[in-house]
């Protein structure tokens, strides 16, 4: 079943006609970003989360509104932002990315996955999540990029250029202009984290960061990436993909060899080989059975309003391109029922209005995946292999890791593209532990590291939360993963 999403576009009228952000290819100093304060408040009080529907009681602050990144085009994302729980001022920044591309934040990695609130379907409501990444670091959610979640754009031309380059800007500017807001965090540590196709996302925008900050006064002091079953290099991503399928039972010897014996991933004209479209069709509909996500956990049977609207599995299988190589970006997440649930709650109007939502008027077109992002996505970089050789001789720190049950980029796809890098390995595979079971198992490379949870699917931390606070606190502090039990 095939769902469309309606593109969220709103119209301002501007009372002040301010100069847009450049291009990346120009200059500004951070004084000239700081000129540009037109839907920019001197204070962050209008933005502070009171009275959020269901929220169980903390003692830290969190805020949530909108960055202008362009104002001729008026182009606005959307953020919530949550304080560490403790000692905020001593924490670093973690700005948290989800992919699709067309994939919300807010709805997967801040309330299914690392965020101190969870939606709760049992409760209809929320529940407290004890390993929510902000125990060790303040963490921001953005939607991006426009016309995702309740990012938008004035200018519906936008959309036709919307693609790696035109993500990374936005981001890149939304940063500067956020620091604007709370110019506390202007100087702070800073990492980037994600996951699927946020891996094209996170190395294009530390790349961005890297490049500009050889001029001292646009400084981000970024420390370093760590994304989860990331979109890396198309090639390997469709050959683990198949290989995965066929070594988890998922087709059959038969399709694997007439796509091992047709298939040119690293080609050109890849989908002009009908037999390699014929064995890759039938692997994607089998995946159709079940949840590619997590292999091993059932999909949502349920028809309430409450649930995912596909009809079965959550997991959309969009029709596959023909005319490149990229791999399909297949939606979706672990819960099964739980996508329905997160669009019928942020579509509530006490919910939007407590988010600062187009001035609490409320909004009825808030989905946690836009379709419609995904089918027209123009750019999009088959490798950042290239990209994670510059940012590790940058000096940058990279961790990797898989969830080891999903089949949508499953650990054979990242193994192999790390592969393809050819780093000298430092510490060879070995398990790592947390209360004195095997969590995964790691591996280092000469300026990366590389780490597998056992059992986890396509969104790690919603799968194994404790553990991947243990890996994330463990990526903070540049400490291998536990490996003792």
């Amino acid at each position: 079943m095939e769902f469309v999403v309606k593109t969220t576009v709103f119209f301002f009228i501007l009372a002040t006609v301010v100069e847009p952000l450049p291009a990346l290819g120009s200059r500004r100093t951070y004084q000239q970003y700081s000129s540009l304060e037109t839907g920019i408040s001197t204070s962050v009080d209008e933005d502070l989360v009171t009275n959020f529907p269901n929220q169980p009681p903390v003692d830290f602050k969190h805020y949530a509104g909108y960055v202008t990144v362009n104002e001729t085009n008026g182009r606005a994302l959307f953020y919530w932002f949550f304080e560490a729980a403790t000692t905020p001022e001593e924490k670093p920044l973690v700005l948290w990315l989800n992919g699709g591309p067309g994939c919300s934040s807010v709805g997967y990695g801040a309330t299914q996955e690392i965020g101190p609130f969870l939606l709760d379907i049992e409760t209809q409501g929320l529940i407290f999540n004890n390993y929510s990444w902000n125990k060790e670091a303040n963490v921001l959610f953005v939607e991006s990029p426009i016309g995702v979640g309740f990012s938008y754009t004035n200018t519906t031309s936008d959309f036709v250029n919307l693609g790696d380059n035109l993500t990374a800007q936005d981001s890149y500017a939304f940063l500067h202009k956020w620091f604007l807001k709370f110019p506390s965090y202007r100087n702070r540590t800073l990492y980037i984290a994600g996951e699927s196709y946020a891996g094209k996302y996170i190395p294009e925008l530390a790349e961005v960061i890297f490049d500009r900050n050889s001029d001292p006064t646009l400084h981000i002091d970024l420390k370093g990436i760590l994304m989860g079953n990331p979109e890396t290099y198309d090639a390997e991503d469709w050959r683990g993909l198949v290989d995965y399928a066929w070594s988890h039972a998922v087709v059959s010897d038969e399709t694997h060899k007439l796509i091992n014996d047709n298939c040119d991933f690293s080609g050109n004209d890849t989908w002009s080989n009908k037999n390699c479209t014929q064995g890759v069709d039938e692997v994607l509909k089998q995946y159709k059975e079940i949840d590619m996500y997590s292999l091993y956990t059932p999909t949502c049977t349920t028809n309430n309003t409450a649930s995912s609207n596909t009809g079965g599995s959550k997991m959309q299988v969009m029709t596959m391109r023909r005319t490149s190589t990229m791999i399909p970006r297949i939606m979706g997440g672990y819960d099964p029922c739980l996508d329905g649930y997160s669009k019928q709650f942020f579509n509530r109007a006490d919910v939007q209005k407590a988010l600062h939502v187009s001035d609490g008027l409320q909004l009825k077109n808030w989905s946690i995946c836009n379709d419609q992002i995904f089918s027209n996505w123009s750019d999009s970089r088959p490798s950042l292999l290239p990209t994670y050789k510059k940012l590790i001789a940058a000096g940058l720190r990279i961790w990797v890791y898989s969830g080891d049950t999903d089949g949508r980029v499953p650990v054979l796809s990242t193994r192999y593209s790390l592969s393809a890098l050819g780093l000298p390995i430092t510490k060879t595979w070995r398990p790592w532990y947390h209360q004195k079971q095997v969590s995964g198992w790691y591996q280092e490379y000469e300026g990366l590291t590389y780490a597998t949870f056992r059992g986890a699917g396509h969104d790690v931390p919603s799968f194994k939360p404790a553990e991947s606070l243990v890996l994330f606190t463990s990526f903070l502090l540049g400490e291998s993963p536990p490996s003792t039990r």
